[in-house]
């Protein structure tokens, strides 16, 4: 476990000055807005100038490419890339990700210039199907006086081939923070470098997919860029609540799996578009941060869905990730059917995700309006009126009320949108509901939450209510166990929801 301490204000912003000299960025300039009362200090409590951190040139496959030995790093922590490249020499420039005018990152690091060289081919490890890479590594990156948050650390060959390698700096104190939890378990299960995945093989047979896929690789360059699911799922919404000025936390859902304490104090706790992957751990880490009064967020559509376990490699530990996707295929249903890693709401032991959530996962793909229908609600007040369609924002799956499945009560439906999926007829929900506790816990049921809050979000602009919607919920989050001032008003019944409704 990573040392827990809250940070001095007065010694990160001398480090960061460092930093900035040292880089050649901008001074720092006005910080974000204070915290609550009982909070620890902000995220980045100085300014830096955004810089030009997107890639203008991915290259041709494996031009260049790389990974990190570790997922997410205490600040300070060194951390170890290991890069393969065709080309003769190449840099590393790290970027964080957030509130920095006009691109939303900012460069806080850059190597000098190092050889370059092609590292071996991925080995299958048997039997279940793991692509490694077993590569040397090529540079040890310092992160002394990196704040908190999201970078992508970007590899820049001498051919002009680019890529980047995601990593968190966690939070070493979530004290009066909304964490935000990178979904980085879920990025992995859809990696494909190798050839396999948790759902595909080099083979193109079902049946040769990875049970176990492993971190010790880079993610898949096509359409990823090397940073996992990170720009399309989460980048929008890390820039967004950088700019509200709460204070936030960041962690990875590794980081939740492997320290039961991480929320402890925390006034919320976000997971963004595509969060799918979720542990044993992970799982009573969230459910027991509830039950203390931590609000939850949950911003995405298909969440808690498959049971995973983690186990080490040679490179540490949590960095293999098992998934059978099957109870009688998991070797260890035998020993520990617990751990056993089928989907959370199947037999033996079925636990939907409802029971988290609020709502429960239907199909994809869909692709439908978001529909208002509680317009009173204390987040849609004066934003949305009844019945008011926000286009598009429904996809690509999507999670409704079922109470069929158990189900958290009261609960509030926002949104009740009608979508077809799979050839039926069905609705897609947004849904609130509260606790005993005092904690919120918010739904958004679908995976486009995020891409809405930017303009031309799938050629339509709701930006303006998506924003707004998220703006309240974040500033109560942050105020406390948001039940308390806002109880969740159960309109199920007016909505003509009801067991055995399909």
């Amino acid at each position: 476990m990573a040392l827990r301490r809250t940070p001095s204000r007065v010694l990160l912003t001398m480090m960061l000055v460092a930093v900035v000299a040292g880089c050649g960025l901008a001074a720092p300039g006005k910080a974000p807005s204070g915290p609550p009362t009982g909070a620890t200090v902000p995220s980045h409590p100085v300014r830096l100038l955004g810089a030009a951190w997107q890639l203008t040139h991915p290259g041709p496959a494996h031009a260049i490419e790389g990974f990190a030995d570790r997922v997410g790093v205490a600040p300070g922590e060194p951390v170890r890339l290991f890069v393969s490249t065709t080309a003769a020499s190449f840099t590393a420039t790290a970027f964080r990700i957030g509130d920095y005018p006009p691109t939303g990152g900012a460069q806080v690091w850059a190597s000098g210039r190092q050889p370059g060289h092609k590292q071996p081919d991925a080995v299958v490890q048997q039997p279940r199907h793991t692509d490694v890479a077993p590569w040397q590594p090529s540079l040890t990156v310092p992160t002394a006086g990196w704040p908190p948050g999201d970078y992508l650390v970007r590899l820049d060959a001498d051919t002009g081939a680019q890529q980047f390698v995601p990593l968190t700096v966690t939070t070493p104190d979530n004290t009066g923070r909304i964490v935000i939890v990178n979904a980085v378990t879920t990025w992995q299960a859809y990696n494909r470098w190798g050839g396999d995945s948790l759902y595909a093989s080099r083979s193109g047979r079902f049946a040769d997919r990875s049970r176990a896929v492993s971190f010790d690789r880079p993610y898949q360059a096509k359409d990823m860029e090397g940073a996992g699911d990170f720009l399309i799922f989460e980048r929008p919404f890390v820039q967004f609540a950088e700019r509200s000025g709460l204070p936030l936390g960041y962690a990875t859902d590794v980081d939740l799996h492997a320290d039961p304490h991480l929320l402890d104090g925390a006034r919320a706790m976000v997971t963004l578009g595509h969060d799918e992957y979720w542990s044993q751990q992970m799982r009573d880490a969230a459910t027991a941060g509830r039950d203390r009064g931590v609000n939850l967020a949950f911003l995405g559509g298909n969440e808690i869905y498959r049971h995973i376990r983690l186990e080490p490699s040679g490179l540490g530990p949590d960095r293999v990730e098992v998934d059978y996707k099957s109870f009688a295929d998991d070797p260890i249903s035998a020993t520990d059917p617990a751990q056993a890693t089928t989907q959370w709401r199947d037999p033996p032991d079925p636990r939907p995700e409802s029971v988290l959530l609020g709502n429960f996962y239907q199909c994809n793909p869909a692709d439908a309006d978001m529909v208002a229908v509680d317009p009173g609600n204390w987040l849609l007040r004066g934003v949305v009126t009844d019945g008011q369609h926000l286009p598009g924002l429904v996809g690509n799956e999507y999670e409704r009320v079922d109470l069929d499945v158990p189900t958290p009560r009261p609960i509030e439906v926002l949104f009740h949108s009608p979508v077809r999926c799979g050839g039926r007829a069905d609705h897609a929900d947004v849904t609130y509901y509260t606790t005993p506790s005092g904690a919120g816990v918010f739904s958004a049921g679908t995976q486009y939450w995020i891409c809405g809050l930017e303009p031309g979000c799938r050629g339509q602009d709701s930006s303006a209510t998506i924003d707004a919607i998220t703006t309240r919920l974040l500033t109560s989050f942050a105020a406390g166990p948001a039940g308390r001032e806002h109880p969740a008003l159960d309109n199920l019944a007016r909505l003509g929801i009801t067991a055995a409704h399909r």
